[in-house]
């Protein structure tokens, strides 16, 4: 099945590229089914091999998942609540899913935007809920903007570092959750910035 997987991604990320990028998770975040987590790492996992450039493969992914927070955000302004509860069943976001993340937004906030990206079905509805409280664009890009930036940097740095064994990212958070990504992207960035510092002083040891 992993290989299976890889080869789908792989034929995905050669024909389309950072375009394919974009338009997944523009259309994941509004909340389609799309596996978001699985092709950041291996977009993340394709630029260690050098089929992507990191600097592209960020900007689109941030961008994606910008454009797809914005439009959920500006669908719930204008329409409200009752057409997310009439709509979401459809794009897998139930009633309970809603009430719950209700909960966490009364409590939280805006700060629930800057998180969400890493809960797993709450980054679906957390841009309705800020667009249904009337929550200022302004307030709502600061965090939902760097929440974007935040996710897209970190699975990507994840599938880097592991490599052959960026699958294993997307089973363990399904397993034990934000703590593990928490941990596991502390542990991709020092290994990132190790491998980065390697490859600079090995440059200058051959000059």
């Amino acid at each position: 099945m992993e290989v299976a997987v890889e080869q789908h991604l792989d034929l995905f990320l050669m024909k389309y590229g950072y375009v394919g990028i974009f338009f997944s998770l523009t259309l994941g975040v509004v909340g389609l089914p799309i596996p978001d987590e699985v092709l950041m790492t291996y977009a993340g996992y394709a630029v260690s091999r050098g089929v992507l450039h990191m600097p592209l493969t960020v900007l689109s992914a941030f961008l994606g998942a910008a454009v797809g927070i914005s439009i959920s955000y500006a669908i719930a302004w204008k329409w409200g609540l009752p057409l997310l509860m009439k709509v979401g069943p459809y794009m897998h976001i139930t009633p309970k899913k809603i009430e719950s993340t209700q909960k966490l937004f009364a409590k939280y906030g805006p700060y629930l935007l800057l998180i969400g990206y890493f809960l797993p079905g709450v980054r679906h509805v957390t841009a309705y809920l800020a667009g249904v409280s009337a929550m200022g664009f302004r307030r709502f890009a600061i965090f939902a903007y760097a929440g974007a930036f935040l996710w897209s940097v970190t699975f990507l740095l994840l599938g880097q570092a592991l490599e052959k064994e960026w699958l294993k990212v997307v089973v363990y958070i399904r397993h034990y959750g934000i703590t593990f990504l928490l941990i596991g992207s502390a542990i991709g960035m020092m290994v990132y910035i190790w491998m980065r510092y390697r490859n600079r002083n090995s440059t200058r040891t051959r000059t």
